[in-house]
């Protein structure tokens, strides 16, 4: 297993160790917190006081420009953990968090009792900051390609790297349970919904990739390039 592959599970890992509601001291106490999707689980310029965790459905991150465009940042799914910046002395938030499903379920987790856990847990301080480590290489990565290269190569180049983070091998095949839309993949390549159907539907009829609503699958990594 290549080093990228491992980062899906270890959100979930992260997950597992951090949910208050796992943890004994705070299980009777603890609740869950719904949201609608297109809810706001906080906006830029809040208090950055919390890191959060999801149980189920999908939260996408992002911020808005001096010009009011919304910048779509990443899209996270169940098991992972966002507002991490908290940790890093961030006073207030610089980006948004919004439920995109009905029912997403969020585990939230003060700064300060999160650092506690990382003083007494040297292997969860460790993951915290390769996290952290990881999503920056990942948006400097983002901005490279939005600067250097053409839409269809970032149409791509992301899809390789969610087959990397969390795909699974099917025989010589990789496949990606995706809960993506063409309009989320447009939203984090920043090209536009019909340039996205159309480079997929071009990968498909050259037998390069399948796809359906629920999942990616790739023929040969190493010919999608």
């Amino acid at each position: 297993m290549k080093t990228n592959d491992i980062w899906y599970f270890e959100n979930v890992d992260l997950y597992e160790m951090l949910c208050p509601h796992k943890l004994q001291s705070h299980q009777s106490t603890h609740q869950f917190h719904h949201y609608k999707k297109s809810q706001f689980i906080y906006f830029q310029d809040q208090p950055s006081d919390h890191i959060y965790m999801i149980a189920s459905g999908r939260v996408k991150i992002g911020s808005y420009s001096t010009q009011g465009k919304e910048i779509t940042k990443t899209i996270l799914s169940k098991g992972e953990i966002f507002g991490e910046l908290a940790l890093t002395g961030e006073g207030h938030r610089s980006d948004f968090a919004q439920a995109l499903a009905d029912d997403t379920r969020i585990c939230s987790m003060g700064i300060e009792m999160m650092q506690n856990l990382m003083v007494e847990n040297r292997d969860l301080s460790l993951k915290i900051i390769k996290l952290i480590g990881f999503r920056f290489r990942k948006l400097e990565r983002r901005l490279e390609s939005l600067v250097f290269k053409d839409a269809r190569t970032r149409i791509i180049e992301f899809i390789r790297e969610m087959a990397q983070e969390r795909g699974q091998k099917v025989g010589f095949e990789t496949m990606i349970k995706n809960q993506l839309t063409h309009q989320d993949i447009a939203n984090l390549t920043g090209t536009s919904r019909q340039t996205v159907t159309t480079i997929l539907n071009d990968l498909r009829d050259r037998n390069l990739i399948n796809f359906d609503r629920r999942k990616i699958l790739i023929r040969d990594m190493d010919k999608l390039r």
